[in-house]
C-alpha cells in the first residue's frame, strides 16, 4: 500500500516535477508475468525514478546498508525502503551472492518485475562497468526475459555524495526484451553466464552510450580509495 502511496501521491509527482523524465521504449516492459529489468546505476535517485514511471510494481534488490544506517537518517531510510517493498541484500561474505539470487528468484516466482543493477554498485564516475553474473543466473533459472534499461542524466542531476539533486531533465530508455531460452539448463556453466551477462551489459551500453570499462566498479573504487589513502598517509621510506 505504501508503495503505491509513494508512487502516485507522495514521491512520484515530485520526481516528475524535478527531473521531468522523458520515457522511451516503455512498451518493451512486459505488461504481465515475471521479468528482470537490468539497468545502469548512476545515482541514488535511480531507485525511485524507475518505479515512478513504470506502470507495474517493481522490486529492487537493495544493499543492506540502506536498512542498517545509524541515527534518525538511517532509520528513515530503512523505513522508506522497507515500506516500498525493497529487499535488503548483504553484499559481504561468500554467501552474499547466493542470498541475492534466492531473493530475486522469489520475486520472479511470484510473477513480478525484478529490478537489478548488474554492476553491483553505483558508478562513481559516470562510466558503465563490467556486470556481475548474478543477473544471468536468475534469468536462466527462472526462464524470464531481461529488459535492458538506461538511466541518462541522473549522474549529472545527483552524482554520488550529492544529497539534494539538481533540477534537470533525465531520460529513461528501455530496450527490447532479451530472450535467453537457448541457454536453458546451462545456468551452472561459467562461460554461458559470462556470455549472457556481457550481452545484457552491451544492450545497456547501446542504450546509454556511456564509456565502458571492462572491470568491476567495486575493484576500481577500492583501488582509488587505497591510492587516495597512500597520498594522504605516505609510507615512510625503508632505510
Amino acid at each position: 500500500m505504501f508503495y503505491y502511496l509513494l508512487k502516485y501521491v507522495l514521491l512520484g509527482p515530485l520526481l516528475r516535477l524535478v527531473f521531468r523524465p522523458r520515457i522511451e521504449g516503455l512498451d518493451h516492459v512486459p505488461a504481465s508475468g515475471p521479468a528482470i529489468v537490468a539497468g545502469n546505476h548512476l545515482s541514488f535517485s535511480d531507485h525511485f525514478l524507475m518505479p515512478a514511471i513504470l506502470r507495474r510494481r517493481i522490486t529492487f534488490l537493495a544493499k543492506a546498508e540502506y536498512f542498517t544506517g545509524p541515527g534518525v537518517k538511517g532509520r528513515l531510510t530503512a523505513f522508506f525502503f522497507r515500506s516500498a517493498g525493497q529487499i535488503p541484500v548483504d553484499r559481504s561474505g561468500k554467501e552474499a551472492g547466493q542470498a541475492a539470487i534466492r531473493e530475486g528468484l522469489g520475486v520472479l516466482g511470484r510473477g513480478e518485475l525484478l529490478g537489478i543493477y548488474p554492476e553491483g554498485t553505483r558508478s562513481h564516475d559516470g562510466r558503465l562497468y563490467k556486470g556481475k553474473v548474478g543477473v544471468a543466473v536468475m534469468a536462466l533459472r527462472a526462464g524470464v526475459p531481461v529488459v535492458p534499461c538506461a538511466m541518462i542524466g541522473t549522474f549529472e542531476a545527483q552524482p554520488p555524495g550529492k544529497v539534494v539533486p539538481r533540477i534537470r531533465p533525465v531520460v529513461i530508455r528501455f530496450g527490447e526484451p532479451l530472450d535467453f531460452s537457448r541457454y536453458a539448463g546451462m545456468e551452472n556453466e561459467k562461460t554461458v553466464l559470462r556470455a549472457v551477462t556481457d550481452e545484457i551489459m552491451y544492450a545497456i551500453l547501446s542504450l546509454s552510450e556511456q564509456e565502458y570499462v571492462d572491470r568491476y566498479a567495486a575493484d576500481v573504487k577500492a583501488e582509488q580509495a587505497e591510492a587516495k589513502k597512500e597520498r594522504r598517509f605516505p609510507r615512510a621510506p625503508l632505510v
